[in-house]
């Protein structure tokens, strides 16, 4: 049997996938996560083979938790399944240590089979979304630059961000002006815009 653990914030999608997935003779679910805050218990506690993450959960990440998982449960295979099939987090997956990344708007067939070939040691990717991460290239920002840009999202002042980063108003204008920059922007709502678009953020 390949046990699973699935991570999803909406409850019905998480319901509707652990419903079909216990219809595969070989498949057993045997968590079901909401909070990616919740994650990594759940999976030392049932030890399945396969985390089925989503990537924005409440909580923690899918992509901050498979990190998780391959330092504290490195056994166990990760897949991201996400609506978001951005390049970025595409990278930024495969840097965490995931397997597999599959956009949801598949069949259930292709998680399935994406299961059972991540468990036999293959690593599945999107085709669609594996092209367009290589047109798109690696993130050009820097950690630095993704918090500053992170804080101006909400619209903060120049101050607030400072405050926020414990970094003075000129550091921050330098990365803001930097991650501007190398976004190809004209101002820093551009750049928050396109660093997502992308799955820089």
């Amino acid at each position: 049997m390949i046990k699973v653990l699935l991570a999803e914030d909406q409850g019905m999608m998480r319901g509707a996938l652990a419903l079909l997935l216990g219809l595969e003779e070989d498949v057993e679910v045997v968590a079901q996560v909401g909070d990616g805050a919740q994650v990594l218990e759940e999976a030392l506690r049932t030890r399945p083979d396969v985390a089925v993450l989503d990537i924005e959960m409440p909580g923690r990440s899918g992509l901050d938790v498979a990190a998780d998982l391959r330092r504290d449960l490195p056994g166990c295979k990760v897949l991201i399944v996400t609506t978001f099939g951005r390049p970025g987090y595409l990278r930024r997956a495969m840097e965490a240590g995931a397997s597999g990344f599959l956009v949801k708007d598949g069949p259930i067939e292709d998680l399935v089979a994406a299961l059972r070939r991540v468990l036999a040691g293959e690593q599945v990717v999107d085709p669609a979304l594996a092209t367009a991460a290589l047109s798109v290239g690696p993130n050009p920002l820097t950690e630095r630059e993704r918090d500053v840009l992170s804080a101006a999202s909400d619209g903060a002042t120049i101050a607030d961000i400072a405050g926020r980063l414990h970094l003075s108003e000129s550091t921050v204008r330098n990365y803001l002006s930097s991650a501007i920059g190398k976004t190809g922007a004209r101002n820093r709502i551009e750049a928050v815009g396109t660093a997502r678009h992308n799955g820089w953020l």
